[in-house]
């Protein structure tokens, strides 16, 4: 395979952005090698992308004289995967000639780093602590990196935020909103960040840069889940809760396993304002994000 711009490692592949994304850098013109933990690094999606699979072996990660020396330098990567996990890599990287990473990491460090719950503070803590530890070791190296922080995600039935909202509704043909439920949203379609990605690692403007990836319209909660219902093709119905009657119940829940992760800041969000201007993202990777509306093929399949 002959690539016109280089070649670029993609960690995180077969996430729901990575499915977007391989083919957008084979158009490109980009030779694109994905890293998988699997042993069986067989292509996940559409056979006519051309795309090289490599086993992410323990060896791999942790030695970096692992990766053998006749192998291509990759000078370009997109790092799909949790932040956190990212300094597993960094031997790795260093091994391929990393010369610029893009990775995406999340909102959710400053929309949880308040939360009443102590697992979602923990949460956003370990995004900031990997983000900066990112950040050090890339100036560290002199590796260019451009950091991309994105709001919910959702596309191609894969997302859980959507999943869950959309079974909810198939099964029982209304939603349980808790509060008004008008904290305003911004959710990004994966394409949209797959497209921020590949123009992040070809642009001058991008390198040591850090930006917010967000929707192309802020709608409340309660407007984004009757999104949902019109793409089933159902009328909106909600059964709306009092967040005092939900601070109590959840306490008797929890007790259930289906509901053990549940916890009261999860209804709080819903009537919090959760959105992030991308400005600058616009200006210098031409993003332009598209609003929620959701196709078939943005819903879960229907078991």
């Amino acid at each position: 395979m002959t690539a016109a711009k280089g070649c670029v490692g993609v960690i995180g592949a077969t996430s729901i952005v990575g499915e977007c994304l391989l083919p957008m850098l084979v158009k490109e013109g980009y030779e694109v090698v994905a890293f998988s933990r699997q042993e069986r690094c067989v292509q996940p999606y559409s056979a006519d992308t051309p795309v090289i699979w490599k086993h992410l072996t323990k060896s791999i990660l942790s030695n970096q004289s692992n990766v053998s020396t006749t192998e291509k330098k990759i000078s370009f990567w997109i790092h799909l995967a949790p932040i956190w996990v990212l300094p597993e890599y960094f031997s790795m990287l260093s091994a391929y000639g990393a010369r610029h990473i893009v990775a995406v990491s999340s909102t959710s460090k400053v929309t949880k780093n308040s939360s009443a719950d102590s697992h979602e503070r923990k949460l956003a803590e370990r995004l900031a602590v990997n983000e900066e530890g990112f950040v050090k070791w890339a100036e560290k190296e002199k590796i260019n990196y451009t950091l991309l922080s994105s709001t919910m995600i959702y596309g191609l039935g894969r997302d859980e935020n959507v999943r869950v909202i959309a079974s909810f509704i198939r099964r029982f043909s209304f939603f349980c909103v808790f509060g008004a439920a008008l904290g305003l949203r911004q959710p990004v379609h994966a394409r949209d960040v797959a497209f921020a990605c590949v123009n992040a690692i070809s642009r001058s403007a991008a390198i040591n840069r850090f930006y917010h990836i967000s929707g192309g319209e802020i709608l409340n909660y309660r407007e984004m889940v009757c999104r949902i219902f019109s793409a089933l093709g159902k009328t909106p119905r909600f059964i709306q809760i009092p967040l005092w009657f939900f601070r109590c119940a959840i306490f008797i829940l929890r007790v259930f396993p289906p509901f053990r992760h549940w916890s009261y800041a999860m209804a709080e969000r819903m009537n919090q304002d959760l959105v992030f201007d991308h400005t600058e993202a616009s200006r210098d990777l031409d993003f332009s994000p598209r609003k929620f509306y959701l196709d078939q093929d943005d819903l879960p399949k229907n078991n």
